[in-house]
């Protein structure tokens, strides 16, 4: 099994639809901090599992410097954010980690089963 890491930094804007009262319903920016993995059992005629530069463009391609309520059709959140990466870089990005700012990180594992038992890591 070959894996591979990256991580991304995307200055953009947003603002969250909340029912409760909050700061974020107001349009604000971060700086996340987006860290992908993918994984593969072989690897591309290349000699890799995705270029690192694909994995910019696809991500940072589409959000970066951007107010992502616009070019997003769902509410951005952390948790929402990082579905929709791993989702961007599918078959093989298995997680993503969205750290919103410092102390604050929400992460999407893909539900996987396992080869061999074939149990499911929910």
């Amino acid at each position: 099994m070959y894996e591979i890491k990256k991580t991304l930094e995307i200055s953009a804007a947003h603002k969250l639809a909340l029912d409760y009262d909050s700061k974020c319903t107001e349009l604000h920016g971060h700086n996340w901090l987006v860290t992908v993995y993918l994984r593969a059992r072989e690897l591309n005629a290349a000699g890799m599992i995705v270029d690192f530069t694909e994995i910019k463009k696809r991500v940072l391609g589409k959000l970066d410097h951007k107010v992502l309520n616009d070019v997003l059709d769902f509410n951005p959140t952390a948790e929402n954010m990082a579905r929709w990466i791993c989702d961007e870089l599918a078959p093989f990005c298995y997680r993503v980690d969205v750290q919103e700012s410092e102390g604050n990180t929400a992460s999407y594992i893909k539900e996987a089963t396992c080869p061999v038992c074939g149990a499911k890591n929910e």
